[in-house]
């Protein structure tokens, strides 16, 4: 999808997104002939995602959802790929018009990409044009993680968060930003931690939707606040933990069943946002189709199944501990978000919180659920870094 050698390329090199028609074909005569299995034994989702459902959602990948339309969305921001630490990194990069802009770097997690943050690019470049402050202007810099969508994949071990958080410093620098602060969730929130641990020159301050603070030791007593996040804690590894172990354990594994199948590849994201999203019962409560197809079918046309799940095997070893922070940090919980931090054990966490807020509506995939709110507690919770 670039036609530019990395042998030969520049140290940053424009990117564009261009699917060949033949690969559209394949994917739609691949859904047609899909072999469904039998239905679920249960009239709930605790074996999964519904049949019913996964045939409606793989119905409209195949006869409504546009492809070229999410394209073209891509395509209207600067895309780009350089070249670090040996890999080719995908990101896109929009620099806001106003004078005095704030850097901001952001990082998905999975199973997302930088499409979850499509609709925050323009209030956060451009404010004013969005009901806000010109004072609360970003440049916005969204890489794509090693394994995922447009960015090179890992072809030896050693990817770990560390090493991306490296990466990003590095990306961080090659555009020649001095000061700048970062935002993640999910597994980007578990990057942005580790860039708040090692806080690099010119990195001023954090925010977290996802925030890696529970105890070394959870304390024997707990209050109200404390016992809901441990009880998360024990779904997100329980009911909740299918994919993230087998991720964990054979992501070559789950590279094969999905590599052939986009109904399959549709149904093991599907599931996750089912089961972490701020819904009533359907994920379509939260988000539209055309929004989980849009990440869904990135993972498919870059065949990334594998790639990105050996986040978790290369993290295997990690917990939702993470490092004290000295840095600034915000952050910013949602309701419906699985496991979901107290302020107590954040504070205890991160010595130096700049802010704390607490959406009231939303779950993990707080970028794609509410935007607004989010884009509303970056710019509350990062302001008072800009002197």
């Amino acid at each position: 999808m670039t036609t530019t050698s990395a042998a030969e390329a520049p140290e940053v090199r424009p990117f564009r997104v261009a699917v060949p028609d033949a690969e559209l074909d394949d994917l739609r005569q691949r859904l047609r002939r899909t072999r469904w299995p039998d239905p679920e034994t249960v009239s709930d989702w605790s074996q999964g995602v519904r049949l019913e459902d996964a045939r409606s959602l793989v119905a409209h990948w195949e006869q409504a959802y546009d492809w070229r339309a999410f394209e073209a969305r891509l395509n209207a921001l600067p895309q780009f790929l350089t070249r670090i630490d040996g890999l080719d990194l995908h990101f896109l990069h929009v620099r806001s018009a106003n004078p005095g802009a704030m850097p901001l770097l952001l990082t998905h997690g999975w199973p997302s990409s930088v499409a979850d943050f499509l609709a925050m690019v323009g209030p956060l470049t451009d404010p004013v044009a969005h009901g806000g402050d010109v004072r609360d202007s970003f440049d916005v810099v969204i890489p794509s993680l090693p394994g995922f969508g447009f960015s090179g994949k890992p072809t030896g071990t050693g990817w770990d968060v560390d090493r991306v958080a490296r990466a990003w410093v590095e990306l961080m620098r090659r555009l020649g930003y001095q000061r700048w602060c970062a935002h993640g969730g999910d597994w980007g929130a578990a990057v942005t931690t580790v860039l708040g641990a090692a806080r690099p020159e010119g990195l001023l301050g954090i925010h977290l939707s996802t925030p890696y603070a529970v105890p070394a030791t959870i304390p024997a007593t707990l209050t109200a606040e404390e016992r809901r996040a441990v009880d998360g804690l024990a779904h997100y590894g329980g009911p909740l933990g299918g994919s993230n172990h087998l991720q964990g354990t054979k992501p070559e594994t789950v590279g094969f069943a999905l590599a052939d199948s986009p109904a399959g590849q549709a149904a093991w994201i599907y599931e996750k946002y089912q089961s972490k999203t701020d819904n009533r019962g359907r994920a379509e409560d939260a988000l539209d189709r055309d929004a989980m197809l849009d990440t869904i079918a990135l993972y498919w046309f870059t065949n990334s199944a594998a790639s990105s799940a050996r986040i978790y095997w290369e993290n295997r070893s990690a917990t939702m501990a993470g490092p004290r922070l000295t840095l600034p940090v915000a952050v910013t919980v949602f309701p419906r978000d699985v496991p979901r931090m107290p302020r107590s054990w954040v504070e205890d966490a991160y010595s130096d919180l700049v802010h704390w807020g607490e959406a009231d509506r939303g779950g993990h995939f707080a970028a794609l659920e509410q935007p607004q709110i989010l884009v509303d507690e970056i710019r509350t919770g990062l302001r008072g870094l800009r002197a």
